[in-house]
C-alpha cells in the first residue's frame, strides 16, 4: 500500500508540474535581413503570425494589391485602375471567390482565415505604417485573399499571354536545377530555385521561415498569399518555373443580330452589366457602367463591330492551391510529395524536386486541356470561328503529364523550355504525348543551362552557386567565331576595330566586362531569335547546339559597324564596361548591374526595364534564389534580390541589392543556433498581438 501511495504522489507531482508550465509560445524572430522566423504549435497561430509579419514588411503593397484584386481600385485611387477593375468583374472573380469559399477544404479555410486575421491585427496595432490613401481598403477579408490569388494566377500567368499582360517583360520565367548524388561531389542531392519576375507589384516575393511543432519550412511566396510556394525543409525541396503549357485559349466569334455564331447557329450571350465608381477627387466619384457578356467558350474580353474575343482558362474549379503547397512543404518523402502533386490544384508551373534520399524529379505540372485537334500550332493562336468541337471541358490526369525521375545523366534542368530538354540526351520523346502538350524548342538560356552541367561530371555546392550566378552568354559562344570570320573576309575597318575588342572580351555580362556593351548593341540589331538569321536552324535532333552560323555574313558585319559607331559616339570607348551603362536603380540605390535578359543565353537573368539617355536599368529577373544541398543538415544559400520589404521606412527595402550587384548569395539561417546568432528582435504572441520578448 505504501508503494502504491508513493507512486500516486509522484504521478500527481508530475501532473502538477506540467500544469504549471506555460503553453508553448508563438514566437516571431526577425533576423538581420528582415526575414521572419516563426514558431508555433498550431496552424492558426502559425498563419496568424505569417500574416502579421507579411503586413509588417509590405503593408501598403498588400493593401494596394488587395484593393486592385477586389475590383475597386478605381473607387479607391482613380481611373488608372479602371482596366483592372473591369477585368476582375469581366472574369467573374467576385462570384467565383464566393464559390471557392464554399468549396475549400476546412484546413485551407483555417490557413487563410488566420492569415487574414494577422494582416488585420497588424494594421490595427500599427496604423502609422499605412498610408492614408490605403486605409480605405481595410479591413481585409478571406475573400480578398482568394480574389488576389485569382488575379495573379489567372490574369498574370494562365491567361497572361492571351490577355496581352506579360508581353512587356522579356524573360518572365525561371531557372531550376536538380542534381543527383551520382553527379554531386558530396554525394548529396542539390536543388536550385530561381524564379524571374518583375521587381514590383504583385510579382514581389516574400521570404519566411515557418516552424510548426519542430518541423522547419523555408522559402518564398508572392506578397499577399499565405504559406510557401517555392520552398524546402530538412527532407526535400522544390522550385517552380513557368512552363510551356497552353491552358488558356482565346476564341474569335462572329456577331449576328446581337448574338454570336456557334457552329453556324446564332446563340444569345449571357449578358449583364456592372457599375463601378471612379474617384475623381476626395469628394467626388462618378459611375462607370459596362457590359459583361459570356459565351459557352468563356467571358468576352474584347469586342469590335462584328466580332468578339472570348477567353477560356483552366483552374477555376480548383480552390485548394494553398492546400497543395501546404502539403508539399509538409512532405518528408517523395511518395508524400507526389501525393500532394496528384491533388492537381496548382494549374500552372513546372515542378523541380530534390530530396535527402537522393531522388530528383521533374514534372510538367499543370492542367492541360484534352483537345480534339492534335496540333500545337492549331491552339497557339486566336482560334477562329465558333466551333463547339473546339470548346474543351476536360483536362489530362497527372499520369498523362511528362515527368522524369532519377535520370541516368544525374541532373535535370528547366529554363522555361519545353519538357523534352529537361535532360540531354533527351529522356522524354514528344511523340509519346499529344501534339498540343508542349512545343518543341530550346532557346539559348536553357542551352546554357544544360551546357554548364554537361561539362561538369562532379558538381560541388560552390560550383552550383557559381553556375546559378553565371553571366556568360551562350549566344556569344555560338556565334562569335562566325562573326569574326565574316569580319576577316570583309574590308570594313570599323568592324575590324570592334572585332579586336570582342576578341578580348570575357563573354560575360559582369559589371566590369569590356565588350559586353558592344556585343549587346550588335545582338539587338541582329535579332537573336529570328530563325532566318542563321545558316543552320534549330533542330530537336541537336537541341543544345543549334541554331548556328550566319545566314547573311555581310549584314552581320554591317550591323557590327553600326553598333560600334553608336557605342563610340555615345560613350567614346568601344570597351566601356557593362556596369557603366547597365545599372540598378531601386529605392534610391544606384549600383552597377550584371546579367541581361535570357534571350542571349545568360543564366543569371536581369532583364532591362527603364532606360534614359545614358543608362539602362534592371526591371526584373532573378527574384528569389535558393541553392540547397540535402545532407544530414540542410546547406542553403539564398537571395531575395530587392530585399524582403517594400515599406518606405524599412531598412530591408533594397538591402540585398549590394549582394546582387556583387554576384553573392547569403546563408539561409535555418537552425535554432543560426537564428539566435543572427536575431535582430524577438516577439511573442500575447492576446492577439506580438510584443517584444523581455525574458532574459
Amino acid at each position: 500500500m505504501k508503494t502504491h501511495h508513493l507512486i500516486a504522489v509522484m504521478a500527481l507531482s508530475v501532473l502538477c508540474t506540467n500544469c504549471k508550465k506555460e503553453q508553448p509560445e508563438t514566437t516571431l524572430v526577425w533576423d538581420t535581413w528582415g526575414v521572419p522566423h516563426i514558431s508555433a504549435d498550431n496552424i492558426e497561430d502559425l498563419f496568424f503570425a505569417q500574416g502579421w509579419a507579411q503586413m509588417h514588411n509590405h503593408a501598403n503593397l498588400i493593401l494596394e494589391l488587395y484593393g486592385t484584386s477586389r475590383g475597386k481600385g478605381s473607387e479607391y485611387w482613380g481611373k488608372d485602375k479602371l482596366i483592372d477593375d473591369m477585368l476582375v468583374h469581366t472574369l467573374g472573380f467576385p462570384a467565383l471567390a464566393d464559390e471557392w469559399q464554399g468549396q475549400q477544404d476546412p484546413e485551407v479555410k483555417t490557413m487563410i482565415s488566420s492569415f487574414v486575421k494577422g494582416l488585420n491585427a497588424y494594421a490595427e496595432a500599427h496604423p502609422e505604417a499605412i498610408d492614408e490613401k490605403n486605409k480605405v481598403v481595410l479591413p481585409l477579408t478571406t475573400k480578398d485573399t482568394n480574389m488576389h490569388a485569382m488575379y495573379v494566377v489567372f490574369t498574370r500567368f494562365i491567361g497572361g499571354s492571351d490577355l496581352g499582360r506579360v508581353q512587356q517583360w522579356p524573360d518572365m520565367g525561371s531557372n531550376t536545377y536538380a542534381i543527383s548524388p551520382d553527379r554531386s561531389t558530396s554525394g548529396k542531392a542539390m536543388l536550385v530555385q530561381n524564379p524571374h519576375l518583375p521587381w514590383w507589384g504583385e510579382f514581389t516575393f516574400w521570404e519566411s521561415h515557418l516552424n510548426l511543432n519542430g518541423k522547419n519550412m523555408y522559402g518564398a511566396n508572392l506578397v499577399g498569399l499565405p504559406g510557401i510556394a517555392i520552398g524546402f525543409n530538412e527532407h526535400l525541396g522544390w522550385s517552380h518555373t513557368d512552363n510551356t503549357i497552353d491552358n488558356a485559349d482565346t476564341y474569335e466569334l462572329e456577331l449576328k443580330d446581337g448574338g454570336y455564331l456557334l457552329d453556324g447557329e446564332r446563340k444569345e450571350f449571357e449578358a449583364s452589366s456592372k457599375t463601378i465608381k471612379i474617384k475623381e477627387n476626395d469628394t467626388t466619384w462618378v459611375d462607370h457602367t459596362f457590359p459583361i457578356m459570356k459565351t459557352i467558350h468563356g467571358p468576352v474580353v474584347n469586342q469590335s463591330d462584328d466580332k468578339v474575343l472570348a477567353l477560356r482558362m483552366v483552374g477555376m474549379d480548383r480552390p485548394n492551391m494553398s492546400l497543395q503547397w501546404w502539403r508539399m512543404i509538409n512532405s518528408t518523402t517523395f511518395d508524400e510529395f507526389e501525393s500532394a502533386l496528384k491533388m492537381a490544384q496548382i494549374p500552372f508551373w513546372n515542378v523541380m524536386y530534390a530530396d535527402k534520399e537522393g531522388n530528383i524529379f521533374y514534372l510538367f505540372n499543370g492542367l492541360v486541356p484534352k483537345r480534339g485537334e492534335d496540333s500545337w500550332a492549331y491552339w497557339d493562336r486566336i482560334i477562329p470561328g465558333g466551333k463547339s468541337a473546339d470548346v474543351w471541358t476536360e483536362v489530362h490526369d497527372y499520369a498523362d503529364l511528362p515527368k522524369v525521375k532519377n535520370p541516368a545523366n544525374g541532373w535535370l534542368q528547366n529554363a522555361n523550355d519545353p519538357p523534352w530538354t529537361s535532360t540531354i540526351p533527351m529522356a522524354l520523346n514528344p511523340d509519346d504525348y499529344p501534339g498540343y502538350m508542349a512545343p518543341q524548342s530550346m532557346y539559348f538560356r536553357p542551352q546554357r543551362s544544360a551546357r554548364m552541367l554537361l561539362e561538369d561530371e562532379s558538381i560541388t555546392f560552390e560550383e552550383l552557386v557559381d553556375y546559378k550566378l553565371s553571366t556568360r552568354l551562350e549566344f556569344a559562344d555560338r556565334i562569335l567565331d562566325d562573326l569574326f570570320e565574316a569580319v576577316d573576309a570583309s574590308d570594313n575597318e570599323k568592324a575590324k576595330e570592334a572585332k579586336a575588342v570582342l576578341e578580348q572580351w570575357d563573354r560575360e555580362s559582369n559589371a566590369d566586362s569590356k565588350g559586353m556593351l558592344l556585343f549587346f548593341s550588335w545582338a539587338r540589331k541582329f535579332g537573336v531569335w529570328n530563325p532566318s538569321n542563321y545558316a543552320k536552324p534549330w533542330s530537336i535532333d541537336e537541341p543544345n547546339t543549334t541554331p548556328d552560323g550566319l545566314a547573311n555574313p555581310q549584314r552581320a558585319v554591317e550591323l557590327l559597324e553600326q553598333a560600334a559607331m553608336g557605342i563610340e559616339g555615345k560613350f567614346g570607348d568601344l570597351a566601356t564596361p557593362w556596369g557603366a551603362y547597365y545599372r540598378i536603380n531601386y529605392n534610391g540605390k544606384d549600383l552597377p548591374a550584371n546579367g541581361i535578359d535570357g534571350s542571349m543565353g545568360v543564366f543569371r537573368v536581369a532583364w532591362p526595364g527603364d532606360a534614359d539617355e545614358d543608362h539602362m536599368y534592371v526591371g526584373g529577373g532573378d527574384s528569389w534564389v535558393g541553392v540547397i544541398e540535402f545532407g544530414e543538415e540542410v546547406n542553403a544559400k539564398v537571395l531575395l534580390s530587392y530585399g524582403n520589404a517594400t515599406q518606405d521606412d524599412s531598412p530591408h527595402n533594397g538591402d540585398q541589392l549590394e549582394l546582387f550587384s556583387k554576384k553573392e548569395l547569403r546563408d539561409a539561417w535555418f537552425t535554432k543556433e543560426e537564428i539566435e546568432a543572427n536575431a535582430a528582435s524577438i516577439s511573442v504572441l500575447k492576446e492577439g498581438v506580438f510584443v517584444e520578448d523581455t525574458k532574459e
